[in-house]
């Protein structure tokens, strides 16, 4: 049997603790252990592993990928149950490990987005420059001429955070061994620090100051500055709180407009597509290359502690939840910084001052995830000529529930209660109009799905971790909040309740519970600007080194956060490579 198929079998191959494949990952000694088979894991295991060592990765759950996972819930349905779009993907990342050649396949969407309106008016927006200034200005002749400049100038922005998204942070090294090492690190943070100021001069002062601006801002300033139609900036203000416990209002919220563009398919900036297989299949092609390159996975592998040298006070490995012990040199851990340093690590290693830090990081979450099987698509009343066979409104990401920022905030307020929103954020996406492979098959055109039956993600915002009356485990309560997201689309698309087959609904606990993201926040962690680059997980080690010696941040947690990217794997095993090195 070859590695790749023996690393992909079923759930029943790694069930049994006396396995062939526990017994080899607990009688060797490794190069390097990783925590965790998210893409971020999987990819520091793959770099890992192309340089010459030896790794294993050991996942809790029956199959890797983390939070990027596809899973068939409903029968003849294949899910993306938590992330749902790719974009954010490193470009070198996917060149590097050859992701391509190991079967990920991407579909572009255009348009990309829609936005319906209660008075039946729409908003469609993509890549086509024509298409966007026809379509805003339905609402605004100012604002269609605006637009291409915003989005000129987030690009803008995007080309100068590429650089620093792609460079471990320049953090203070302690405990280098030699003088030499110490020169060379400072040499390597003068050399970063000075591409830092090239960019600043590229951008000039003006655009230096507009950046700031956009960093330290309210989203909601910097689209009202921009632009006067309600649906163009409620639309655009979604990227500012997707994710996140927050408002359009709140400072700093700007920032995460450069998602808007950050992200590119295949060197066209800002384009969104889908996977062929879901999001599991990004997963899959990085484990493919993981395991190509030498590395071991193995999956039902829960760790349940750290392995540290009482003298010299390093991480030797991990202790599996069935007692097995595995050895390593170093350990990556792909687990929020939480898990890592509170549950993971024996007490009485790290120091007071530190793990306060960590208890004290924002991992609020106000985030939902249902996934549905449909028979039949969204007929949205805004749309008179929709069919059965789809339009483009159904291509990119419909926002529901957005028709401005004011609607987004009284939404947010009623999370700050406790209370689920009552008329919550929603982004709707149907993977299934391009990707044929995720729902049943039936009748197909060359183009589109027709046979009916699609699968639909919502992203649902805001549902507060903790609520003030009742419990997300409490049947009627979800039920309840699930038939209300429902309800809400069916004022947009009459008979939407009515079409669905079945559904998949995680909630903060659920995404807690299942897939380990500490408060259900899917960063790993929120991303304000106190919470980024060098603050991040928290200031002093930001460059994925830890305090305990051995041990290495390779997740979201760690630079520069959430999302489906992999520059903190990439970033964290270029780290851990070099540290190898010296020792």
């Amino acid at each position: 049997m070859s590695r790749l198929t023996r690393v992909l079998t079923s759930r029943r191959r790694f069930s049994a603790t006396t396995s062939p494949e526990k017994d080899l990952v607990a009688t060797k000694k490794w190069d390097a252990v990783v925590i965790g088979g998210g893409h971020n894991g999987l990819t520091a295991a793959a770099y890992l592993a192309r340089s010459g060592l030896s790794v294993a990765v050991l996942e809790r759950r029956h199959l890797v990928g983390g939070a990027a996972v596809t899973e068939e819930i409903v029968p003849g349905f294949k899910f993306s149950r938590c992330s749902y779009l790719q974009s954010l993907l490193r470009p070198s990342v996917i060149r590097d490990l050859e992701l391509e050649r190991h079967g990920l396949k991407l579909y572009r969407r255009e348009p990309s987005s829609f936005t319906p309106c209660l008075d039946g008016k729409s908003l469609l927006l993509g890549p086509d420059k024509d298409l966007n200034q026809s379509e805003i200005a339905k609402f605004s002749k100012k604002d269609a001429i605006a637009y291409p400049r915003y989005e000129m100038q987030l690009e803008k922005f995007c080309k100068f955070m590429d650089f620093i998204i792609d460079s471990p942070p320049p953090e203070l090294v302690h405990d280098l061994p030699s003088l030499a090492d110490k020169m060379k690190d400072k040499f390597h943070k003068s050399a970063f620090w000075s591409r830092c100021l090239q960019h600043v001069v590229t951008l000039g002062q003006k655009d230096m100051v507009d950046f700031m601006d956009l960093l330290l801002s309210p989203a909601s300033k910097v689209l009202n500055n921009w632009f006067e139609g309600e649906v163009l900036k409620a639309t655009l203000a979604t990227d500012s709180v997707i994710g996140t416990m927050g408002t359009p209002h709140a400072p700093g919220s700007g920032y995460v407009l450069l998602h808007h563009v950050m992200g590119e398919t295949k060197g066209e900036r800002g384009i969104w597509s889908y996977v062929e297989g879901g999001m599991g299949a990004v997963s899959s092609a990085i484990s493919k290359a993981a395991l190509e390159a030498g590395v071991h996975i193995m999956t039902n592998a829960e760790v349940k502690h750290l392995l540290v040298d009482v003298n010299t006070k390093e991480a030797i490995g991990v202790v599996l939840a069935d007692g097995s012990e595995v050895h390593s040199s170093v350990v990556l851990s792909n687990a929020t910084a939480h898990k890592t340093f509170v549950e993971l690590v024996p007490h009485n290693f790290l120091s007071d001052d530190f793990l306060l830090s960590i208890r004290n990081l924002d991992y609020s979450s106000a985030t939902t995830k249902i996934n549905l099987a449909v028979d039949r698509l969204p007929n949205f009343k805004c749309c008179k000529s929709s069919s059965a066979e789809g339009g483009p409104e159904h291509v990119g990401t419909i926002h529901i529930g957005s028709e401005s920022m004011e609607e987004i905030d009284v939404a947010y307020k009623d999370a700050v209660r406790g209370i689920p929103s009552r008329r919550p954020l929603i982004e709707m996406t149907i993977p299934s109009i391009l990707d044929k492979t995720i729902s049943p098959p039936g009748n197909q055109t060359d183009f589109i799905d027709t046979s009916g039956q699609h699968v639909i993600n919502l992203f649902v915002q805001y549902t507060p971790y903790k609520l003030c009356d009742g419990s997300w485990h409490d049947p009627v309560v979800r039920e309840t909040f699930a038939n209300q997201c429902f309800s809400l689309i069916d004022e947009y698309a009459p008979g939407f309740s009515s079409s669905i087959v079945g559904y998949d609904m995680l909630t903060p606990l659920d995404l807690e519970k299942e897939f380990g993201l500490t408060g259900g926040n899917i960063f790993h962690g929120a991303m304000g600007l106190d919470s980024l680059f060098l603050m991040r997980p928290t200031k002093g080690w930001s460059g994925y080194r830890t305090p305990l010696k051995g041990l290495y941040l390779c997740g979201s947690g760690a630079h520069p956060g959430g999302g489906v990217m992999g520059a903190p794997g990439r970033n964290a095993a270029s780290v851990v490579i070099q540290d190898l090195k010296r020792s």
